[in-house]
């Protein structure tokens, strides 16, 4: 994202990247699938027309040590008749009335929709068997004013599996540590609109990836779930904490309202017009293709909000969007629900010392440092794709260098032709989502240029010694280059704004051009 902010230096008073909000999630392993419940039902000798019985009491000890916590700590346990209730405002007008700087603040219990255990027969065998339903039952949120995270909440589950929801905010828990640091800055809702110490901020907000996550969150556990220790006294039962969901931003802070306003619509328009599904699925590093006959289906939506204006791409659960926050932050912000599409460079879980390989990103809290590490590329290449909507120089000049001859290791170059349909394929090829994060290598590019059907040796020996004159074509141009001692290429920062631009002028409709030329 380099060019983006060279580009709105005279405009910005720089950026800082980081963890938003992030929804963690415990469960108990052993009790959180059919065959995993009915083991330890069997295990402790609990009975399945026992089981409601069982539950009910369990539910009975989550409560009476949840009201014993309120009333230690002086700390109201309110009865929400219904979910419609916003209860972070509600715990925040709570603190502030009642002057809470530290702690508890107050827990709501509520009856929301869940996923649990019932027991009940079955027509054809005539006898009881456990079942996994949506169902409801009541759930506590306890609200904390914690000293090193701010606010933060944790959710519990009263009916097995005894599911939890942590939620914590990453600019929250970095305002403590600039307040901590004797760093001056200035917060409006959930973001900076200045920082005196820009270098020192993004350096506290990195740190926060250190963390002993799942020590973090077992210490929270037991301040907020007392009872976890006596429901499972005669055999421990821990949690297994997972990211749900993890929101990464990217905030460029602007001058002032008037040099944010100069910019963004031509940013939203081009978002707009210009990002197509390659595009975005390039951004979150994810393949076009599924297989031979699926493909991946981007959404993008456009809204208008009090706040701001917002444009977002989704793909599944995954997204990147960008808006407008406090008037003066363009906010780009990567959210992850589903890793299983996202792959990272790890050795197989339960043998840490192995051969690494490009394996699944997992839910876990261990990858959660790779995750934060994808979605900022991911905020990075969409802030670089953004760069070219304001670039001063003409496109005729961004592209004239490529398409003529050039030298490249004292051997000519041939010109490139973007219009044409082989380089236009290739350049197509290039720039495709699963290429994003790991490279590409000349057998990766032989299917896309030549199809995948089988040929003799011979065939596929002219088609690699093709490709690797179209690779040397795109190197001298200064448009990839190769990683060291291997076999990959990458995209050059000038390779991606070049291709940037011939595909922002290829999707412009000609009374656009036509304008522009006068």
């Amino acid at each position: 994202m380099k060019s983006f902010l060279q580009q709105m230096s005279s405009k910005i008073k720089g950026a800082l990247s980081g963890l938003d909000r992030v929804r963690f999630r415990g469960t108990i392993r052993w009790l959180s699938s059919l065959r995993g419940m009915g083991s330890y039902l069997g295990t402790m000798k609990i009975l399945l027309k026992n089981f409601e019985e069982w539950g009910k009491a369990r539910t009975a000890e989550i409560e009476a040590a949840t009201r014993a916590l309120g009333k230690e700590a002086k700390r109201p346990v309110i009865y929400l008749p219904g979910s419609n209730v916003r209860k972070e405002t509600l715990a925040m007008e709570i603190a502030c009335a009642d002057n809470i700087t530290q702690g508890l603040i107050a827990v709501f219990k509520c009856v929301e929709p869940c996923w649990s255990f019932k027991v009940g027969p079955n027509a054809q065998t005539k006898m009881l068997e456990l079942r996994y339903l949506p169902s409801k039952c009541s759930h506590f949120y306890f609200y904390w004013l914690d000293p090193q995270l701010g606010l933060t909440h944790l959710r519990l589950q009263s009916w097995a599996p005894f599911s939890i929801h942590v939620c914590i905010n990453g600019r929250e828990w970095l305002s403590r540590q600039l307040t901590k640091a004797g760093i001056g800055f200035e917060q409006r809702d959930n973001c900076f609109v200045d920082i005196d110490d820009l270098p020192r901020a993004q350096e506290l907000a990195s740190q926060q990836l250190r963390t002993d996550w799942s020590a973090l969150l077992d210490s929270f556990l037991r301040k907020c779930h007392p009872a976890h220790s006596t429901m499972f006294a005669s055999r421990p039962l821990d949690y297994y904490w997972s990211a749900e969901e993890t929101e990464w931003a990217t905030d460029v802070m602007f001058q002032s309202p008037d040099a944010l306003s100069s910019v963004y619509p031509n940013l939203l328009r081009h978002g707009m017009t210009t990002f197509g599904s390659p595009d975005v699925l390039r951004f979150l590093g994810q393949p076009p293709i599924v297989n031979r006959t699926t493909t991946r289906e981007v959404v993008s939506s456009f809204k208008t909000r009090p706040e701001g204006t917002r444009i977002k791409h989704s793909i599944n659960r995954n997204s990147i969007k960008m808006y407008d926050k406090q008037q003066t932050v363009l906010r780009v912000e990567t959210t992850i629900n589903d890793p299983r599409d996202l792959k990272v460079f790890r050795a197989k879980e339960g043998d840490p010392t192995g051969k690494k390989n490009w394996l699944r990103l997992r839910k876990g809290v261990a990858d959660l440092k790779r995750r934060a590490e994808i979605s900022q590329k991911s905020n990075e290449r969409y802030l670089q794709a953004l760069a070219s909507v304001n670039h001063n120089v003409p496109l005729g000049t961004a592209v004239s260098a490529i398409c003529k001859p050039t030298e490249f290791k004292g051997r000519r170059v041939r010109a490139l032709q973007p219009l044409s349909p082989e380089d236009g394929l290739l350049l197509d090829s290039v720039v495709r989502g699963e290429f994003a994060v790991n490279g590409f290598r000349n057998r990766d590019l032989r299917p896309l240029l030549f199809g995948d059907a089988e040929v003799p040796p011979t065939e596929a020996k002219r088609q690699a010694a093709k490709i690797t004159r179209l690779l040397r074509m795109l190197r001298g141009h200064g448009l990839i280059q190769k990683v060291t001692k291997t076999h990959r290429y990458t995209f050059t920062e000038q390779g991606l704004q070049t291709i940037t631009a011939i595909k922002a002028a290829m999707t412009a409709n000609t009374e656009t051009l036509s304008k522009l030329a006068v």
